[in-house]
């Protein structure tokens, strides 16, 4: 093992060697080069990485440092990054731990050095008002300054009285005379009025600075306000300039130097291009990324300056880097300017006010016994199961909660970028799972044909129905449509397998999304969900696969991975990864995230195949991203969720009562009603008649089917809407 030269470097040095690092259960520890440099610590698998693959840095400024061992030692920066590490020796440990303090030191005083001077530092004043304003701000802290002097005067002076007054109480006590007890009266009377004028100055005194120091806290801070609004114009004003330039820039780069058919200068030319029109435009603020397609991490490396781009701000989301390859107009632009329907140039119509909560859930014990008494000499596919395993909502109202996120489709529908369209999609993908991560509860099977609408033109510009088409084996098929350009549909069948401890839920049917503007059509598949803990203990759920989110009509491709939960792995749990490539194979985008919080994207500047091989032999390819992006986030769930079954605000209003929506809706189902309104033994003993009532009719169709009758004499089967609207002409419930 190679060693430093200098057992002890200096704290500007950079200081280099092999250490083992905590890997994972399965591989221990592994062999890593270090390098410690600028309140850095950076770590590579080889030496010949050091010049194009960094494998993880961490800033020793806010990081804590332990010695577990004679070799072992943990360096942490508060949760989200720690490597614990392994010496070869005793005295190597300790030449890394005094290198690794001294450069904590070092990095903490810069960072201190540079907060107090930004601090410090102002924009210094014009002209006479200036001057007039500084020498304000300056008698002011004199006259505040003199009252503080008067307060510690005052401070004084009562100490020194109060401390007399005792004294003279102190003596009062121990007097016998009549002549020494009128005398001793006298003084404790003169020394109380003494402490009593001496107390109101100083009352008076902190009336007067607690006064000033008011009046001229206000002033302060609307003289703050209004330099915190003229920087924010100036900001505005500044971003849009920038936008300008880097358009016309762009324009010009397009119509002197590149033929139209090009669309990247900066890496189709190699840099020559980039040498020549960005050497004085590198934004050295840009931060790139590595993320492997099997690892789950992005890490932080230099960047090379040829894949420098100016973009127009760094907060103007996704469109500020999406999309710039084909020389289209970042997507705000975009948005406001083709969109002559936007909400200020319609008729503002009255939208209906939704509900926002339900009657908790109560807290009802299940008796096990209870049920496996009623299952005696019954088959199993006749057991009834009660409410107390479901939500009070349908199969065909969590297929509507796919829509909860409809703005990321909405934003897909304006984009003229095929790949960007593909990163929307992807992220809606994902976000249709962030409603089941506390959902345990399995919602109410549908009857053959209930049907669910959610009308949402008003609110949202989207309408949805979902009917039940099979109901052995069960399946949906739902469908929506919105105002903005896009329409969703979707045929899903459910194959379920119970192994143990666990239930998985595959499934079946393709998810298919048309945008009506770009003719682009993305289909795609769900992954499989897991419910842990089927036996004993607290359930959850997760979900685990892969989906390829597929343009038909482009070639592009998003493959999404979702990794299963383990025990032994590192990563963060309900990790997604993804990568957005082209017709060719070619990749331009990394999405990142969970599919219960968040998805963010990076822009991929080039990409390689090196690191270490695969679990199938393959090496991995290493891709040099962008600052990542957010996509998607998940709105918090509404207060008291956990008392209402962890419904999100959409799911609450989903089985909200509506006038004129169709007899066989499932807002009318009686058994899910009275299991909402927490009459659940009512709502088992209707959900038995419903379930028994369809077995009814499913073989009376059964011994329709097998009659060599015609279809048109009259014992035909009846309607699927027939038997939901006579369960509930029949049900309690048929009044409400």
């Amino acid at each position: 093992m190679s060693e430093p030269k200098a057992p002890i470097p200096a704290p500007g040095d950079t200081y280099k060697g092999w250490l083992f690092k905590w890997t994972n259960y399965i591989k221990g520890y592994q062999r890593r080069w270090f390098v410690l440099s600028n309140g850095l610590l950076s770590y590579y698998r080889t030496q010949a990485e050091m010049g194009h693959t960094c494998r993880g840095t961490i800033n020793l400024a806010t990081a804590n440092i332990a010695v577990e061992d004679s070799c072992n030692f943990v360096i942490s920066n508060g949760g989200t990054q720690t490597y614990h590490l392994k010496a070869s020796s005793e005295v190597e440990r300790q030449r890394w731990i005094t290198a690794l303090e001294l450069a904590k030191a070092k990095a903490f005083r810069m960072q201190a050095e540079s907060d107090d001077s930004g601090d410090e530092s102002s924009p210094p004043a014009s002209g006479q008002g200036g001057g007039s304003r500084n020498s304000e701000v300056q008698s002011t802290l004199r006259t505040l300054g003199s009252k503080v002097e008067d307060l510690s005067t005052c401070n004084d002076l009562i100490a020194k009285h109060g401390s007399a007054l005792q004294r003279s109480l102190s003596e009062l006590e121990g007097v016998r005379l009549e002549g020494q007890t009128s005398e001793k009266i006298r003084q404790v009377t003169e020394r109380a009025t003494l402490f009593r004028i001496t107390s109101n100055a100083m009352i008076n005194a902190c009336r007067d600075f607690l006064a000033l120091a008011q009046a001229h806290s206000k002033r302060w801070q609307k003289a703050l306000q209004a330099e915190r609004e003229q920087r924010v114009r100036l900001e505005e004003t500044l971003e849009q300039l920038a936008k300008q330039h880097n358009h016309l820039e762009r324009a010009f780069r397009g119509a002197t130097v590149l033929p139209p058919s090009q669309s990247n200068p900066a890496i189709d030319s190699k840099g020559s291009a980039a040498s020549k029109g960005d050497a004085s435009d590198e934004d050295e603020e840009n931060e790139f990324f590595d993320a492997c397609e099997d690892v789950q991490e992005f890490i932080t490396v230099p960047a090379d300056p040829k894949y420098h781009r100016r973009s127009g701000s760094n907060v103007s989301g996704i469109s500020s880097e999406l999309g710039m390859d084909d020389g289209t107009t970042s997507l705000d632009e975009q948005s406001l300017a083709s969109n002559p329907e936007s909400p200020q140039s319609q008729e503002v119509v009255p939208v209906r006010k939704r509900r926002t909560r339900i009657p908790d859930k109560p807290n009802y014990s299940l008796n096990l016994w209870s049920i496996m008494k009623n299952c005696i000499g019954k088959e199993l596919s006749k057991i009834p199961m009660p409410v107390n395993f479901n939500e009070p909502l349908s199969m065909l109202q969590r297929l509507s909660e796919d829509l909860e996120y409809y703005e990321l489709l909405d934003r897909a529908a304006k984009c003229q970028n095929s790949l960007e369209q593909m990163c929307y999609v992807a992220a809606f993908t994902v976000s249709s799972y962030s409603t089941t991560v506390h959902r345990t509860g399995k919602p109410f099977n549908p009857l053959l044909g209930e049907t669910f609408e959610l009308d949402r033109l008003q609110e949202s510009g989207y309408r949805s129905l979902c009917e039940q088409v099979s109901h052995h084996p069960p399946a949906a098929a739902h469908h929506a449509i919105s105002e903005r350009g896009w329409t969703l549909r979707q045929e899903i069948a459910l194959a379920s397998k119970f192994r143990g401890k666990y239930l998985s839920i595959m499934p079946l049917g393709s998810i298919h999304c048309i945008f009506e503007k770009s003719n682009n059509h993305y289909t795609w598949k769900k992954v499989t969900t897991t419910v842990h803990n089927i036996i004993v203990g607290k359930l959850w759920i997760d979900q685990s696969g892969e989906i390829d989110v597929v343009n038909h009509r482009t070639g592009d491709r998003c493959h999404l991975k979702f990794a299963p939960y383990s025990y032994f792995s590192r990563d963060v749990a309900r990790k997604v990864t993804g990568v957005v490539t082209d017709k060719d194979g070619k990749a331009h985008y990394v999405l990142s995230g969970t599919w219960d919080e968040k998805m963010e994207y990076s822009r991929v500047m080039q990409s390689s195949r090196g690191g270490e091989n695969g679990a199938d032999g393959r090496q991995k390819t290493v891709y040099q991203t962008l600052k990542a992006k957010e996509l998607w986030r998940k709105t918090p769930l509404p207060d008291g969720a956990e008392n209402m079954y962890y419904f999100s605000t959409l799911a609450l209003t989903l089985n909200e009562p509506e006038e004129g929506i169709a007899p066989t809706d499932s807002r009318r189902r009686p058994d899910q009603r009275l299991m909402e309104q927490g009459r659940w033994e009512e709502a088992n003993a209707e959900k038995q008649r419903l379930e028994e009532k369809q077995r009814t009719a499913r073989r009376e169709r059964e011994r329709e089917a097998n009659r060599t009758s015609s279809p048109t004499e009259e014992g035909k089967e009846p309607a699927d809407g027939a038997l939901i609207e006579d369960s509930i002409t029949d049900s309690p419930l048929k009044s409400n």
